[in-house]
């Protein structure tokens, strides 16, 4: 058994929802901690740090929407980028194989550019000298949907990257992904602007209510440090 190659490990991490979830799972647990402890135990140190991740991640969230829409080219190039190389490792691992097949037929597309785009795995490659019996072949979510079809044909995209774009779109979708995403996004931003707004708002008012609820914990301190030096004054 082969090791796979890093640049497959480092594909698969970035696009592997499992890994993703975990992560994000992990960071957000440690934030809410943080938020947590430091409210129930008045812990300025845990309220700062709270404030703080949050203010960070509304930030790089800002910056992202930022330079998405302002380098909307390179952000297309970035998406062509992570799609090619989710084509070249598509066998490599079974949730990417899994995501690329949802997106392809949620959205009615095939490859990056092109169905001939899958010509890039190894396993797909039209070359004479590929031994593989998908040789030349597209993954069977590129196939139009068959009406009450029991059973789903895995194969159905045989030797379809031989095919002209008029023969092989009587069997399969022809357009790429990367046109059909972008668009997606371009029809969607309304929606995608509220969902972003959504998530900045209890953003805000969590770093609102941490810094209020630091203020008043330095206030108590004054005040006792206050109190104390009257009560060890012989005048007071």
């Amino acid at each position: 058994e082969t090791t796979p190659p890093p640049e497959a490990a480092l594909a698969c991490l970035a696009v592997d929802p499992a890994i993703l979830l975990i992560v994000v799972g992990v960071l957000m647990f440690l934030l809410t901690f943080c938020g947590c402890i430091g409210s129930l135990r008045e812990n300025i140190c845990l309220l700062q740090t709270f404030s703080l991740c949050l203010t960070i991640v509304f930030l790089l969230q800002l910056a992202a929407g930022v330079l998405g829409f302002v380098f909307s080219d390179k952000a297309r190039g970035k998406v062509s980028e992570i799609i090619n190389n989710a084509i070249v490792h598509y066998r490599d691992d079974l949730d990417l194989q899994n995501l690329i097949d949802f997106g392809q037929k949620k959205f009615s597309c095939c490859g990056g550019i092109s169905y001939r785009d899958w010509s890039q795995n190894m396993y797909f490659n039209c070359s004479e000298d590929n031994p593989s019996r998908e040789r030349c072949s597209v993954p069977y979510s590129c196939c139009l949907p068959t009406p009450n079809q029991a059973v789903i044909n895995t194969m159905c995209g045989q030797g379809m990257q031989a095919l002209d774009y008029l023969e092989a779109s009587n069997v399969i979708y022809t357009n790429g992904c990367i046109d059909k995403l972008v668009n997606w996004i371009h029809s969607n931003l309304f929606l995608l602007g509220g969902v972003a707004l959504g998530l900045a708002i209890p953003q805000l008012v969590g770093i609102l209510l941490s810094q209020i609820l630091v203020n008043q914990i330095k206030d108590q301190i004054k005040l006792q440090l206050y109190n104390q030096q009257h009560r060890a004054d012989p005048w007071y």
